[in-house]
């Protein structure tokens, strides 16, 4: 059995093309998908401000293979939010994404003297 490793990615995008019906959702919607609801999942959690109603962000956690590396990781995400913004009648155009390798994260700690 290969190594599994735990990626966040974060996959940033650009509306494109709404139509009118989804746009008013996306504004009725906006408080349900600001700052405070930025959580990593493996369903993906969208993020987007109101004002200017531009560009969108969806936080994932993708485990894979770690042979795979973080490019695979990367597709999974964004295939995922395709799905995702497709079902909703989203339309959208430049995804890209980051991606964070949990497994391989260096965590800085502070030492004792200085807390």
């Amino acid at each position: 059995m290969s190594e599994r490793h735990t990626y966040r990615v974060i996959v940033r995008g650009t509306w494109d093309g709404l139509t009118d019906e989804a746009r008013a959702r996306l504004l009725a919607e906006a408080g349900e998908h600001g700052l405070t609801s930025m959580r990593f999942t493996e369903e993906g959690s969208l993020s987007y401000e109101p004002a200017p109603l531009k560009h969108f962000s969806m936080r994932f956690v993708v485990v894979s293979d770690a042979a795979d590396g973080e490019e695979m990781a990367a597709v999974i995400a964004e295939d995922r939010a395709e799905s995702v913004l497709k079902r909703l009648g989203y339309g959208f155009t430049g995804l890209r994404s980051t991606v964070t390798d949990l497994d391989t994260m260096k965590v800085n700690r502070r030492p004792a003297s200085r807390r």
